[in-house]
């Protein structure tokens, strides 16, 4: 007879409405008390007449699962038998075939359920409470098998247990750290080939100290294994071997992760750069053959089609056209695909200060060029920044006093890239006003077109002037982000200036008004590393300017200096700079040239220990007079160490009468500088003091700025 799971439970449980069980005193009244009662005994009959009835129909719906109630005293209450409904294929009695007996069940567990809406589910949140009274374990962190591979350093950098900084509030804690460190030491020995290295952690207590366990991670990394064959799936390329070279894994090297990674971006760097713009490196697959100890490196590249430039186009907000952004790129259409020149326009847009975003991405075009390359336009995409900035400097120097220098810029005012320029000076010795437009890549990247016009009052020992000046100026420059080796500047001064001067014949100062007209000139030659801070390398520069003076006659001369400077270094540290410098002015003696146009040595950029333009010829007051010609020397020993530097230096030179400069009568200074390494620069502080000073020269001088000295 088959028989259902819900009558098996009802047999069970009438099973448990037996007649009241007998007590064991009952049973054997000689027991004692306290001893423990047996179990009651049901005979067979009760327990087969405690069975209900079953039914011979397999297919009758099963009878629900209810609690069986029982008396306070715990024993089961027999089932009361109750009408039901007549069951769908029972048997025609009018009665239900297996009557259900259905207890008086409490209201509240009648109730429906509640729908799984209305619950809250919000995790529950596991507050850690700190024991302050538990005392912690200090452990020492020990690493075995490491140091042969030279991987502690690494391991130390990353391990949990390091990370703990020895201590732990239980053992438990411990244990945790040391089976994340085991996971941590196989991680490194793989990416050193090491696939079968294995780790293990444990705790050793410290003799005579229950207070300090010692946690020991012992790794055996097994053996390397090494590349056995290295295949890369791609289309043709051209040259054929484009990928292959740019991989530079060979067979029988160990399966380095560092550089199996390496290699796979050199791969990723070198195809945009040769013509395939949208080439991609796919998930490298490496089998493993553990008996040869070799793994088969599979490598897949979608290399796309190979291409060359085509058009530029923008859009966005934007703060120039699409011409402009020709004007800055450095490759024109049909040329071989180079994303190294993309980058570089990018660079160049990001560098003219005009946008809060910009993007450079290489758009497919589907057009076939003649020479079987796909062409590809740019899609440059703007959002122009903010054009409008202020800025200030400030610094000192003895001699020249307190000089703050503040400018309000707006870059874009006559698009593309007409800036205009407001700028004020306010010192201790110098004051004044300019304005100047500037017009950046003007025609062709890097070129700069200046027109300004100033006026300006400056009261030094040498002179007292108040000028007007008109100028304009063509230049080819280097700029931080990129420093030229060539740079030139052409343009014109238109000068009027009312000067102190002292007269020689009457024995007085004298004021005189000069009006002068110049062509200035310069050259230069830059093989140094940096613009603000070079290490190595050299520089040499050149400058002419023709001029005419007119002070009741027309006198033509030239103002002519050379400088070549020099950067050695010596180790990771120290850096020794040099510096010459040589000017002369023939053409005009020195009494009919303007104060202000002659040269004068002295001050933070000329020999430091002595004030600002006192060295030269003086007046018999004691006040600089200028010359016609001049010369400076000076090296200095830079020593850095992090964002810091000492630098002691000495220099010499001076200024003289004559049209070409002498070597005697040289003026020494030396010193020692402070250096502070920023992004923008070091900011530069130098103390100094004259070796062979004359009368009326300091004893110290002090310079702040920002830059080297040279």
């Amino acid at each position: 007879m088959a028989y259902s799971s819900g009558l098996l439970a009802i047999a069970v449980a009438s099973l448990q409405q037996a007649p009241s069980p007998v007590t064991a005193a009952q049973q054997n009244p000689g027991q004692a008390a306290g001893q423990a009662s047996e179990p009651p005994i049901v005979s067979d009959p009760e327990f087969d007449k405690a069975l209900p009835p079953l039914s011979n129909d397999i297919n009758a719906p099963l009878e629900p699962m209810i609690p069986v109630p029982v008396t306070p005293a715990g024993v089961p209450v027999a089932p009361q038998p109750t009408a039901v409904a007549p069951v769908p294929g029972a048997p025609a009695s009018g009665t239900a075939a297996n009557p259900t007996p259905v207890p008086n069940i409490p209201a509240d567990l009648a109730q429906p359920l509640a729908p799984l809406a209305s619950f809250d589910t919000t995790p529950l949140v596991d507050v850690a409470v700190k024991d302050e009274k538990a005392p912690e374990i200090r452990y020492e962190t020990v690493i075995r098998g490491l140091d042969p591979l030279k991987l502690t350093a690494q391991f130390n950098g990353l391990s949990a247990l390091k990370g703990g900084k020895g201590k732990a509030p239980n053992g438990t804690v411990i244990a945790a750290r040391g089976r994340e460190d085991e996971q941590l030491a196989i991680r490194l020995m793989k990416s050193l080939g090491y696939y079968d290295g294995t780790a293990v952690s444990t705790i050793e207590t410290v003799p005579n100290d229950k207070t300090r366990v010692k946690a020991i991670v012992s790794a055996t990394p097994g053996k390397q294994y090494k590349l056995g064959t290295i295949v890369v799936k791609a289309d043709p390329t051209i040259p054929p071997t484009l990928i292959r070279d740019a991989l530079p894994l060979k067979v029988g090297e160990p399966i380095d992760a560092l550089r199996v990674q390496g290699a796979e971006a050199n791969v990723a760097l070198t195809l945009p750069q040769q013509g395939y713009p949208f080439a991609k490196v796919g998930e490298r697959d490496i089998l493993l053959d553990d008996l040869a100890g070799t793994g088969d490196y599979t490598l897949p590249v979608e290399v796309g089609a190979r291409s060359s430039f085509g058009t530029t186009t923008t859009e966005g907000r934007l703060a120039f056209g699409a011409e402009h952004v020709r004007v800055l790129q450095r490759f024109k259409p049909g040329e071989l695909y180079d994303n190294r020149k993309v980058d570089d326009l990018r660079a160049a847009l990001v560098a003219t200060g005009l946008f809060s975003t910009v993007s450079v991405e290489p758009k497919p075009t589907g057009n076939i060029n003649p020479d079987g390359t796909e062409q590809v336009n740019l899609l440059v995409e703007q959002e122009r920044g903010k054009p409008r900035s202020l800025s200030a400097s400030a610094g000192y120097s003895t001699g020249q006093g307190v000089r703050v220098e503040g400018a309000f810029t707006h870059r874009n005012v006559f698009p593309p890239e007409g800036a205009l320029i407001g700028t004020a000076v306010v010192g201790t010795q110098e004051q004044g006003v300019s304005g100047t437009f500037r017009r950046s890549n003007a025609g062709r990247r890097d070129r700069t077109v200046t027109l300004g016009a100033g006026v300006n009052h400056s009261n030094y020992d040498a002179f007292d002037a108040f000028t007007a000046t008109l100028s304009g100026r063509i230049s080819y420059d280097s700029t931080p982000l990129w420093q030229k080796k060539f740079t030139y500047a052409y343009g014109f001064e238109v000068v009027g200036t009312n000067e102190s001067v002292y007269d020689f014949n009457r024995g007085e100062r004298v004021r005189g008004t000069y009006f002068i007209a110049a062509l200035p000139g310069q050259v230069q030659f830059d093989r140094s590393d940096s613009l603000l801070n070079p290490t190595k390398g050299y520089r040499l520069k050149l400058s002419v300017s023709p001029e005419t003076s007119v002070r009741g006659a027309v006198r033509p001369y030239a103002r002519t200096l050379i400088e070549a400077s020099a950067y050695y270094p010596i180790g990771q540290s120290i850096v020794i700079a040099g510096r010459v410098r040589a000017g002369a002015i023939p053409g005009i003696e020195r009494d009919d040239l303007a104060p202000s146009r002659r040269y004068y040595g002295g001050g933070g950029g000329s020999v430091r220990g002595y004030g600002y333009q006192r060295l030269g010829p003086l007046d018999p007051q004691g006040n600089p007079v200028g010359g016609r010609s001049i010369n400076e020397f000076a090296i200095e020993a830079r020593y850095r160490f992090g964002n810091y530097g000492i630098v002691p230096f000495i220099d010499a030179g001076n200024a003289y009468s004559s049209v070409l400069p002498k070597g005697s009568d040289l003026r020494f200074g030396a010193g020692i500088g402070g250096r502070f390494y920023t992004n923008f620069g070091p900011l530069r502080v130098d103390v100094a003091t004259p070796l062979n000073p004359r009368k009326g020269d300091g004893k110290v001088a002090l310079y702040i700025s920002i830059g080297q000295a040279f």
